[in-house]
């Protein structure tokens, strides 16, 4: 799980980055709230999911971790999808989606925040290795 986070997470990068380039080439700003989002939503938020879930193996393997995997993944790209295409034509039809999208982020978190709360300090895979330097 860890590692399928960190994977997403660079695809989301990749396209986050590609798209301020595109902004910034063509001077319109248009679109930063997407662009911002798919930063903090995509890239650094899914590393960080993926990084906590390698420290923390044991939490992969429950239902908590793969509905926020799904609800995460399924979430993020409705809800800048359809602010990307409401930003776009201007048709405020498209808030549906970005409310939807929005509330699958919200729910996904809160599972990742409960099966984070309910670890133990001796599930860290770190916890018996000396990481001094």
């Amino acid at each position: 799980m860890g590692i399928r986070f960190l994977k997403i997470a660079s695809v989301y990068f990749f396209i986050a980055v590609c798209l301020g380039f595109v902004m910034g080439i063509i001077h319109n700003f248009a679109f930063t709230s997407v662009h911002a989002h798919l930063n903090l939503l995509g890239w650094v938020s899914m590393a960080i999911f993926g990084i906590i879930y390698l420290i923390y193996p044991s939490s992969t393997s429950t239902g908590l971790a793969k509905g926020h995997f799904w609800l995460h993944n399924i979430g993020v790209p409705l809800m800048q999808g359809a602010l990307f295409l409401q930003i776009l034509t201007g048709n405020g039809s498209f808030t549906i989606g970005i409310i939807i999208g929005s509330i699958l982020v919200v729910v996904g978190v809160l599972l990742f925040t409960i099966n984070i709360l309910k670890l133990k300090a001796s599930q860290n895979i770190l916890a018996n290795k000396d990481i001094t330097m």
